[in-house]
């Protein structure tokens, strides 16, 4: 994984600091029995709003910009009154310390309505800001359910599952599942050197070809590569500044050239209609057969994409990109090399600080709303991949996270477009780990 994209992760919950937990006024008599009351139950786990007030405050600000506002919030949900309290509080010293002051509608610059409301997974706060020039935005976060008493297993409506493939010293870039029937029984290995053929026998896989990839210029340090299968089962390699074909026959030929060519963003089977239609999705949703250019002294692509998105031709410079088609468009996202999400519709171009790592993929599946993003986050012993959701432009997380043994090199989107191939260096043994993830519904 691309370190240049990390941020830090936003804790979920933790307990409420000393100076947070006092912002309500409470009598004499009501902080002496707060006092006493430890004595007598175990105290319920009280929870730290700030993170979302945080978030919510910088989307705002990211709006307005500093200046002066009309700040009105409404409580739409099942918050109490101290921590609806509290939450008011604490937007607006986020707020103010981000430059915003405060006045009547109708001396100030834009007026922000806040509406706290919620969903059956988590709260959701919404913010409709209207500014002067009769601009109207709209900006949202989710903020996760604290003390529930549903088990973490059961918080989550999908699994992401993981199944190990294949591991060998060198760096894997890439691997293509040509055969399967429970399992994968016949697979290439993409290196900087060569595909490799592999068929399972006896349990083990066992080398029946490989292939040399040609290439004249130094490839770069921090090396990438992707293997693509056609409608016609023939595969397409890509590589900095080099691209090859193989013939249809076997014994199989790689025909290499040097190429400035674009990769393809998605699979072919994401530009067909949905085989796996869900009770949420419509099943005619399609993606277009999105292509980017790689740089090829570089690990990222320069950002110019074919057919644009709309009105843009060009996006910032990203190391991955995962889609979600809607109804009349499609919502692609960019991990861009600005340490943000760039979430783009074909009309405005949303960033924002997620906390994921630099490689992202999307998959269409049977589950939730039929297509689900794949984000990796990193952490001290390795890295790990959650399935995401977009119901607008935030995440909701819809999976646990899987654990990595290392950091994670690679993260694509398989031809059939149900699943996604990920490469983690094992950072006790250095051997490169290649993956299948896998969404399935919970029951």
């Amino acid at each position: 994984m691309r370190t240049a994209v990390y941020n830090s992760a936003i804790p979920a919950a933790i307990l409420i600091p000393a100076n947070r937990a006092l912002r309500c006024p409470f009598s004499r008599v009501a902080r002496l029995f707060l006092l006493a009351l430890p004595l007598f139950v175990v105290p319920a786990r009280a929870v730290d709003w700030n993170a979302p007030e945080q978030e919510l405050a910088r989307k705002v600000v990211t709006v307005t910009g500093p200046g002066v506002i009309a700040l009105t919030i409404e409580n739409r949900s099942s918050l109490g009154r101290r921590d609806n309290e509290i939450i008011q509080n604490g937007l607006r010293v986020a707020l103010g310390n981000l430059g915003i002051r405060f006045a009547k509608s109708e001396q100030a610059a834009a007026t922000v309505t806040v509406s706290l409301s919620e969903n059956s997974n988590s709260y959701v706060w919404v913010a409709e800001i209207r500014q002067s020039a009769g601009e109207t935005s709209v900006v949202m976060v989710a903020a996760p359910r604290p003390g529930s008493s549903v088990p973490a297993r059961d918080s989550v409506p999908m699994t992401l599952r993981k199944v190990s493939l294949y591991s060998q010293s060198d760096p894997i870039l890439d691997v293509a599942v040509l055969e399967e029937n429970a399992t994968p029984t016949h697979i290439a290995v993409l290196d900087a050197g060569k595909v490799s053929f592999y068929r399972l026998q006896g349990g083990k896989w066992q080398s029946e070809q490989s292939m040399s990839i040609n290439h004249s210029r130094p490839w770069p340090r921090d090396m990438r590569g992707k293997i693509v299968l056609d409608r016609d089962r023939v595969i397409q390699v890509y590589l900095p500044g080099v691209s090859c074909n193989s013939t249809a026959a076997s014994p199989l030929n790689l025909n290499c050239r040097e190429s400035d060519d674009p990769w393809p963003l998605v699979p072919v089977s994401f530009n067909t209609p949905n085989v796996f239609p869900s009770a949420n999705s419509i099943p005619t949703l399609s993606v277009p057969l999105m292509k980017s250019f790689f740089a090829p002294t570089r690990d990222f692509f320069t950002g110019a994409v074919t057919p644009p998105i709309g009105k843009f031709s060009s996006v910032p410079k990203f190391y991955s990109a995962a889609a979600i088609p809607r109804e009349r468009y499609v919502l692609w996202l960019f991990a861009a090399a600005d340490a943000q999400v760039h979430m783009i519709d074909g009309v405005s171009d949303q960033a924002a600080r997620l906390g994921w790592g630099s490689d992202l993929t999307s998959v269409r599946t049977q589950c939730g709303a039929g297509w689900q993003v794949l984000a990796t986050s990193s952490a001290d012993r390795g890295d790990s991949v959650r399935a995401y959701e977009f119901p607008d432009r935030d995440p909701l997380a819809v999976s646990a996270a899987v654990d990595f043994s290392g950091p994670i090199t690679a993260l694509w989107t398989e031809a059939k477009g149900d699943s996604a191939i990920a490469v983690a260096r094992n950072q006790e043994t250095g051997d490169y780990e290649a993956s299948r993830l896998e969404v399935a519904c919970s029951r």
